[in-house]
């Protein structure tokens, strides 16, 4: 039996702000997105051929070999002045990664080329405002950058392993780069301290979710390949702001 696919709950960019308060977390249309950033679709999908050459993710605990990664961080001001820092090793406690907490994981860093695209520091800026308007007040952002893919070779690909959990950080934004030959990859968000949820799937590129960490618990179901024995692919862009310095620092 098949399960029924739901649309994301697009929200207008001018009310991003009062979604994220309201409900802890609203999704952007590509064109939302766009109008959001102020620039053409073509000029965000051309950053997606980055995503055909991520390497493996060494340390999964689970075994698999489904996902590929790179990783960056940056500083944003609240004058919107944006600055890498240098390589680093990506933290989080085990109080929200149980199966990957309190690991220095060293991951791949993000090609120059790709942080020096104007797209990509327009959108880097852009989450640290929408930080500071979800908080209520201009502040200094640590923004730690993330590109996956999630594959199928292996029969099945898990793009959440530690399952429903928060980040620690300020905000989360989750970007669908894009998904091919999968079935599966359905988004869930549930209030932390209650008890509604919301669940969708996004298919086009640059979708965007963005999450107040705070407030709400995430997830995203495993893909599975649409035909037996196919290999397919989901890629996503997870970039987090935290007000309180890097985790780990």
């Amino acid at each position: 039996m098949s399960t029924a696919a739901f649309a994301p709950p697009f929200t207008p960019p001018a009310e991003l702000a009062g979604a994220l308060r309201e409900h802890g977390y609203a999704v952007l249309s590509p064109q939302g997105v766009c109008d959001w950033l102020g620039v053409p679709l073509a000029q965000l999908e051309a950053l997606h051929a980055d995503w055909n050459d991520l390497p493996p993710d060494e340390y999964l605990k689970d075994g698999g070999r489904y996902r590929t990664r790179r990783h960056a961080c940056f500083t944003v001001e609240p004058d919107a002045t944006l600055a890498q820092v240098p390589h680093r090793a990506h933290w989080q406690p085990v109080e929200y990664n149980a199966l990957h907490g309190g690991m220095q994981r060293w991951f791949a860093p993000m090609l120059d080329a790709t942080v020096a695209q104007p797209v990509w520091q327009r959108l880097m800026q852009q989450l640290g405002q929408v930080s500071s308007d979800m908080r209520g007040a201009p502040q200094r952002w640590f923004v730690e950058a993330h590109q996956f893919r999630i594959d199928t070779a292996g029969g099945i690909g898990r793009p959440t392993p530690e399952g429903a959990h928060r980040d620690g950080v300020d905000l989360v934004a989750v970007v669908l780069i894009g998904r091919q030959g999968i079935k599966g990859g359905e988004t869930r968000v549930f209030e932390a301290n209650g008890r509604r949820g919301e669940r969708f799937t996004m298919t086009e590129p640059w979708t965007l979710l963005l999450l107040d960490d705070a407030r709400v618990i995430h997830e995203s179901t495993p893909i599975q390949p649409l035909e037996e024995g196919g290999d397919g692919w989901r890629d996503t862009l997870v970039v987090t702001c935290r007000s309180e310095g890097f985790q780990g620092d």
